[in-house]
């Protein structure tokens, strides 16, 4: 099993998540976090830290396509360690659904 960063982080990127990682496994783009599948190693801290309820395990349903995005853009976006400021948008946008299609950006990058 493995956690996974979800469509509620996008144009939020809280980072509060990161500091608790113990392997190091989140990775950041323009507006928001992805956790690496293949290093998380299952236990659990980052979850209960997100602000914005964006951290899910892998086992709840339709989370395949998350799975892939989370590997996908881990492999490409710079590791993130260390909490920063959430995007100013972040209060109004939190819990917005369809932000994948409407704000999420693939470009690499350390944020913003």
């Amino acid at each position: 099993m493995t956690y996974v960063v979800t469509d509620n982080c996008i144009a939020c990127k809280y980072t509060d998540c990161v500091e608790v990682c113990p392997v190091d496994c989140f990775y950041e783009g323009e507006n928001m976090l992805v956790i690496h599948p293949d290093e998380c190693i299952d236990c659990g801290v980052c979850e209960p830290e997100c602000p914005a309820d964006a951290i899910r395990p892998d086992t709840e349903p339709d989370m395949e396509s998350w799975v892939e995005l989370n590997r996908k853009y881990a492999e490409v976006w710079p590791v993130i360690v260390t909490k920063k400021d959430p995007l100013p948008e972040a209060t109004d946008l939190d819990g917005q659904p369809g932000k994948l299609a409407t704000h999420f950006s693939e470009k690499p990058g350390e944020g913003g």
